[in-house]
């Protein structure tokens, strides 16, 4: 009885305030993840140490854009991803010692 009574005067709250001009409700979206645009200039896959002592295969891929160049290891070998000379753009997740790939778009 006292969660319908909550949700009533919850309810009432919401419809009374809503005709005020100073009441807003919103939020952000984090989508999680990091995104990367750029011309594809040079890929390396290097064995790269992980936390635990073994090793984990990275590519190294970089991103020529309107100023200095940007470096991003991905886990994995992902040279088929990345064409050269081809902007692109890359949606990851970043992480140690590597970041995890989610999708990468040609642009042009």
């Amino acid at each position: 009885m006292k969660r319908l009574l909550c949700g009533l005067l919850a309810c009432s709250l919401a419809w009374c305030c809503s005709g005020c001009s100073g009441v807003f409700v919103g939020g952000a979206i984090n989508p999680g993840f990091s995104t990367v645009s750029g011309t594809v200039s040079f890929l390396q896959v290097s064995n790269v140490m992980d936390g635990s002592g073994g090793f984990v295969v990275v590519t190294f891929v970089t991103f020529q854009q309107s100023g200095a160049p940007s470096t991003i290891g991905f886990c994995g070998d992902q040279t088929s991803q990345f064409p050269m000379n081809q902007m692109v753009k890359t949606n990851f997740n970043p992480g140690q010692p590597c970041a995890g790939l989610i999708v990468v778009i040609v642009i042009g």
